[in-house]
């Protein structure tokens, strides 16, 4: 019994083949490969007796045989209604609302009041995120201060708030009616977990411009797993776009810059993180765009997600004993609960934003839109914590979104050539 934790301390060393700072092995049960197997193991004691409880309601045929008060709660949640659209352009997307009579000006101030609030958002999330990560908490001149570990408590805390956000706006505007059965919202919140836990923890590992261009180079793997979970086919210039990024990433990874400090190196361990970030991501858009064959709007999915998520995460963190822990730290770190908190709000307020945006102005304006933010993104973290990037990363990094653009603008050309086609010519299926 004594083996498990020397084998684990070791692997990190064994990795990267390079001296792991101190922060990074205050102990073997830091480590980022034994938390992942904790957390999963806290995940499947929900899912296999719920795995198990739906397959007992199957083969019962109870929802032709049950009854009772709790014959509704179950219908829905494992059998649903059944009723799917016909159907939905652009898989995901919600249909985008016709534009009204309504002056220039008028569209003009939503667009930038769209475009602010993505940018506010999102670019405050990535500063506070790589905050929380990679610096220290109640620093003195005695005192190095402590990090915050735990990036499963991030996760539920970024959860529970987009979960009463979705809620409260299913309560209270109008929505179709659902028909989905509840536990096939589960597959996609289980791998978004995942994801957004190899994100926070990767930032332990890697700088944070690293993880801004693995983001964008996640269409390779969501056009791979579109092939394999949705069938879909793509046209020339996607695969082109995507070898493009491709090469830009590689270069802005191999490219070094003299005199890195500690935050700026990239580890194996960080490479293997940022890998099952984008694998788990791209399941993930894939599964929700499958689900949106059922009548259902971008805020229900959001709703029916975060249900799944914030049980799982609650879950794992109550057998761990992790929750008392991180809301101990809040305590003494009252900076760290403000950091919490707004990580939190801009997360929730960021997903309301795509959704109103999309539905405005469409898919490209959106994704325009969030490019500049990544781009923005890599400049304020170089900015605030002092990251170096050398020439021939920063011609990757033009590289990158090179590609991203030439990727919109190709995509605005099939959309607006597909609507001559006759009505017996149907365009090839896009990511």
């Amino acid at each position: 019994r004594f083996c498990l934790p020397l084998v684990l301390a070791s692997l990190p060393t064994m990795a990267t083949g390079e001296e792991i700072p101190p922060a990074l092995q205050d102990s073997w049960g830091d480590f980022w490969l034994f938390r992942f197997f904790v957390n999963a193991a806290g995940y499947a004691s929900i899912v296999v007796p719920g795995f198990l409880l739906i397959q007992y309601f199957k083969r019962r045929n109870y929802l032709e045989t049950g009854r009772g008060i709790c014959f509704p709660v179950i219908k829905s949640c494992v059998f649903g209604s059944e009723v799917r659209s016909v159907h939905q352009e652009d898989g995901s997307l919600p249909p985008r609302a016709e534009p009204t009579e309504s002056s220039t000006a008028r569209q003009v101030f939503k667009l930038l009041f769209c475009a602010a609030g993505l940018q506010a958002s999102y670019l405050t999330w990535g500063v506070l995120q790589e905050r929380v990560m990679t610096r220290t908490y109640g620093a003195t001149e005695t005192d190095p201060g402590e990090k915050f570990k735990d990036s499963q408590f991030l996760v539920f805390m970024n959860r529970i708030l987009a979960f009463t956000v979705a809620g409260l706006y299913c309560a209270l505007t109008k929505q179709p009616r659902h028909g989905a059965p509840m536990y096939k919202y589960s597959f996609a919140s289980l791998s978004n977990i995942l994801s957004s836990w190899c994100q926070y923890e990767a930032l332990k590992y890697i700088s944070f411009p690293t993880q801004v261009l693995a983001k964008a180079s996640k269409v390779i793997p969501v056009m791979m797993m579109g092939k394999l979970v949705s069938r879909k086919s793509y046209e020339y210039w996607e695969y082109l776009t995507a070898a493009l990024i491709s090469v830009g990433v590689s270069m802005f990874l191999l490219s070094s810059a003299p005199n890195r400090h500690v935050s700026t190196v990239t580890t194996f361990s960080g490479i293997v993180l940022l890998a099952g970030y984008i694998i788990f991501d791209s399941f993930t858009s894939n599964w929700q765009d499958a689900l949106f064959t059922y009548k259902m709007s971008p805020v229900q999915m959001m709703f029916g997600v975060n249900v799944f998520s914030c049980l799982f995460t609650v879950g794992s963190l109550l057998e761990q004993g992790a929750l008392l822990e991180s809301l101990r730290f809040m305590a003494r770190h009252s900076e760290f609960t403000a950091h919490a908190v707004l990580l939190s709000v801009c997360s929730a307020c960021g997903q309301l934003f795509i959704f109103y945006t999309i539905n405005q102005f469409g898919a490209a304006v959106f994704t325009i839109i969030m490019t500049l933010r990544q781009a923005f993104a890599i400049l304020l973290s170089c900015l605030i914590y002092g990251h170096t990037v050398t020439v021939v990363g920063g011609l990757g990094i033009a590289v990158v979104f090179m590609a991203l653009f030439l990727r919109v603008y190709a995509r605005s050309r099939m959309k607006k050539r597909s609507k001559k086609l006759p009505p017996g010519d149907t365009p090839v299926q896009k990511v």
